[in-house]
């Protein structure tokens, strides 16, 4: 896959001249500290780099230029330790593209009641500077996350590291390629969607590429290439008979990998960190790629099934925002419920393409009939989603904006096992109930096509989409059909009256 430098959060001080060179000096040695500090109790995914103090909106200006334009920036804090006078920072705030975080803290977490004197009281002022601070970044209208607190409580960690997380996600899509195998779906038109809009909004370049483009790769593959890939699944999966090198069925097995090893290459020669495939549209192609998708998945790849492609780009954010963290996150979509009053769950899948990063369980690759899409039996990789705590999130295009629809919900355990469903899955109660979850999901216009993720959750989205500048709406506990309902009627005016005439 491609990758981008070690990503980096820039950590800024404000202050001003005044103070004179002793204070300054016990500025800046406080600042290091918070940022040691934050790199030792944060569990931040980025290195954490600490900028000289920052007194004049010349120097304010040049550095938001430089985080703008330095690839390994992917977000800015900043902290005002003393007073530092906002008017200084209007063209530097005007001039950020990077996520900003205004990090409200102090260097002790104590006051040392008996020793307090003025010249304490000069130095350790952030509740006065950091509200000047708050006050111009209002009246500018800039994007932030504001986090209050002292760095060594879990909380101020948690809240900045889940920040730092969505940063990455944002920062991934801005150059994201996404590479489209044929077209979408025909007739289907939650997968359709302003892909001109999607790279001014998110960053993210959607083309699409003729199936026997990737086909003519596929059909190059070596026959000693895949004898590698095929030991390495019997090494890794549990491989049905008819799969093995004296099976019956083994030669199907063998194209799987050779489509798995022609994506691969297609993706990487390309830069493509995402892509879709559509069961319509399949050219030379003698399986619909099943195997082949949950491994490039389960590597980090977006996907979207049909030719969706905000659901892969949605999918790959989503993977590197929850890198490192447990639980996985696939491609996924509703497919039928349990309506037994009480015991309400809804049953997820795919034709074929569920990522085995949500199960901890050894998977199983088989080899079962695919009743669409006119091609020889594809193989694939069978089990059921690990229980726990999880979100599922949707993206479509409304129009005038994107939306982000994400609903809380728990990951259970089938009531019994599914020894005929030939593809892996996953079942969930949805909070705060089916039918509230159903209903405001209709009428968000949330699309069939999810994100499954147990390693992210609803804050780490948040921050995502208000550093996107996309709305979203989050089913959870405290949903009712009625107050989701003036929600969607609040944010389409707002976002109506935000974007202007």
């Amino acid at each position: 896959m491609t990758s981008m430098p070690t990503p980096e959060i820039w950590f800024l001080t404000g202050s001003q001249s005044l103070y004179g060179p002793e204070t300054l000096d016990q500025v800046a040695s406080q600042s290091q500290g918070i940022v040691q500090r934050l790199v030792e109790v944060g569990d931040l995914p980025v290195d954490v780099v600490w900028k000289p103090v920052l007194m004049d909106a010349a120097s304010i200006h040049r550095q938001m230029l430089d985080a703008n334009s330095d690839p390994a920036c992917v977000g800015v804090v900043a902290w005002m330790h003393t007073f530092s006078p906002a008017k200084m920072w209007i063209a530097g705030l005007d001039a950020l593209q990077k996520p900003l975080l205004h990090l409200h803290t102090q260097a002790g977490m104590e006051l040392p009641w008996s020793t307090i004197d003025m010249d304490f009281m000069n130095l350790n002022q952030a509740a006065h500077g950091d509200r000047e601070f708050g006050y111009i970044q209002s009246r500018l209208g800039v994007l932030r996350k504001t986090v209050a607190g002292h760095v060594d409580s879990p909380v101020v960690g948690k809240r900045i590291a889940q920040w730092v997380r969505a940063a990455l996600g944002r920062h991934e899509l801005r150059s994201l390629k996404l590479a489209r195998f044929g077209d979408n779906m025909r007739d289907v038109a939650v997968t359709e969607g302003d892909k001109v809009e999607a790279q001014r909004r998110f960053g993210v370049s959607v083309n699409t590429y003729g199936v026997n483009d990737l086909v003519a790769v596929v059909d190059a593959v070596g026959d000693d290439d895949i004898d590698k890939l095929v030991t390495e699944y019997a090494d890794t999966y549990r491989v049905a008979p008819e799969l093995l090198p004296a099976g019956e069925r083994h030669e199907s097995l063998r194209y799987g990998a050779r489509i798995e090893l022609g994506m691969r290459s297609f993706l990487a020669e390309g830069g493509f960190n995402a892509f879709t495939t559509n069961f319509e549209d399949l050219g030379g192609l003698r399986q619909l790629p099943g195997l082949a998708v949950q491994r490039l998945m389960a590597d980090g790849y977006g996907f979207g099934g049909e030719g969706d492609w905000k659901t892969s780009v949605l999918l790959r954010a989503v993977k590197v925002m929850g890198e490192g963290l447990p639980g996985g996150t696939s491609f996924m979509e509703d497919y039928t419920y349990h309506l037994v009053p009480g015991q309400e769950k809804i049953l997820g899948a795919h034709m074929l393409e569920v990522c085995p990063t949500i199960t901890s369980k050894t998977a199983s690759l088989e080899i079962h009939p695919l009743a669409i899409g006119g091609r020889e039996d594809p193989v694939r990789l069978r089990f059921t989603a690990d229980p726990g705590r999880a979100v599922v999130a949707g993206l479509s295009d409304l129009g005038d904006r994107f939306r982000l629809t994400v609903n809380d919900i728990d990951v259970v355990e089938p009531d019994e096992d599914l020894p005929k469903l030939p593809v892996a899955c996953a079942v969930w109660e949805p909070r705060p109930s089916l039918s509230t979850s159903a209903e405001s999901w209709l009428m968000a216009g949330a699309p069939h096509h999810t994100v499954l993720s147990k390693a992210v959750g609803v804050d780490i989205l948040e921050d995502f989409a208000q550093m996107t500048g996309v709305e979203m709406v989050v089913i959870d506990d405290d949903t009712t059909t009625r107050s989701f309902q003036r929600e969607l009627r609040w944010n389409a005016a707002y976002h109506r009256l935000a974007e202007g005439i």
